[in-house]
């Protein structure tokens, strides 16, 4: 397999990670513990609204991922969301994740996935 498929393989499956986990996880409500995670760091008076809001936010991400329009900016973008969201989840609410305190090296993989992705494919690409 070439490096530009599996650059464009990676893009959709980074894309139908936002996508699910925004549209069915959060907007759906498919995941309840979603809600509850918001509603644990955030109150839960808005915490239902919040979470559609992160939801309808993370459905926007896959289309920028998709769109292909600065892709360096949305990666280094994705990279800070993800790392800050588990960050706080890791240390406010470990008992609503689904893996626990290993979620973070979950999501240290898909950091590592995401940069290489971008910083190393499409740098071959390019060249």
């Amino acid at each position: 397999m070439t490096n530009t498929k599996i650059y464009k393989t990676l893009t959709y499956c980074i894309a139908i990670i936002w996508i699910a986990n925004g549209l069915f996880c959060k907007v759906l409500n498919l995941v309840p513990r979603h809600e509850q995670i918001v509603a644990k760091i955030l109150g839960n008076h808005y915490s239902r609204q919040l979470t559609i809001l992160i939801g309808f936010s993370e459905i926007i991400m896959a289309i920028w991922i998709i769109s292909g329009y600065k892709t360096r900016l949305n990666t280094i973008v994705q990279i800070l969301i993800i790392a800050t969201m588990n960050i706080i989840e890791f240390i406010l609410v470990p008992d609503l994740l689904l893996w626990g305190k290993l979620n973070s090296l979950f999501a240290f993989l898909l950091i590592l996935v995401i940069y290489f992705k971008e910083f190393y494919l499409n740098r071959k690409q390019i060249n």
